[in-house]
């Protein structure tokens, strides 16, 4: 028994655009990020899904908001689904926040948490999805984090190694998630 996961990012925002690494900061799209939505949608109209899960974070919810505006699955907002807190560095530039990220693999950012205990957050999700959506797939809409959790519970990607990549956009990862899944897997 499984749940196929289909991961996409939120749609480009205006701090993307402006080179902000937006962390908890609710973030807007960009007229960009707007008609990618829409793509996005148009995408994964006839995928199959079950459900849609979303960050409760602005930028995130947005995304979900024009790709299935007319119709589509149940959507789930879930906070477990953000971005890494940054904390004092939510909004700052990313190439301030990113450069040191190796650094807060497990020691949090400045009044924010580290990416270790993001990837636990998320991973608190993953142990809960086969409670209900066992043998069906489903779309989560996230962010680098939860990418991130995934790479690293479901696929067994080492931390060290994610922290080092760039992100690398694409449209659409999908991840088979077998059971049991306790969401308790976290390596470093």
């Amino acid at each position: 028994m499984s749940v196929q996961i289909v991961f996409e990012t939120h749609a480009l925002s205006e701090d993307n655009e402006r080179g902000l690494a937006t962390g908890w900061l609710p973030g807007r799209l960009s007229a960009r990020g707007r008609a990618l939505a829409r793509e996005l949608g148009q995408r994964r109209v006839a995928d199959g899904l079950a459900a849609v899960f979303t960050s409760d974070l602005r930028r995130a919810l947005e995304t979900v908001e024009l790709a299935f505006a007319d119709s589509g699955p149940p959507v789930l907002v879930d906070c477990r689904l953000r971005e890494c807190d940054y904390g004092s560095l939510n909004g700052a530039p990313a190439t301030q926040v990113h450069c040191v990220r190796q650094r807060h693999l497990t020691m949090p950012y400045p009044d924010g948490e580290s990416w270790q205990q993001a990837i636990r957050r998320v991973g608190r999700f993953l142990g809960d999805l086969p409670l209900r959506w066992s043998e069906q797939r489903v779309l989560v809409i996230g962010h680098l984090a939860t990418r991130w959790a995934f790479d690293h519970l479901v696929n067994d990607v080492p931390l060290e190694r994610l922290v080092e990549e760039d992100f690398g956009w694409q449209a659409g990862w999908e991840y088979e998630l077998k059971e049991p899944h306790t969401g308790q897997n976290l390596r470093s």
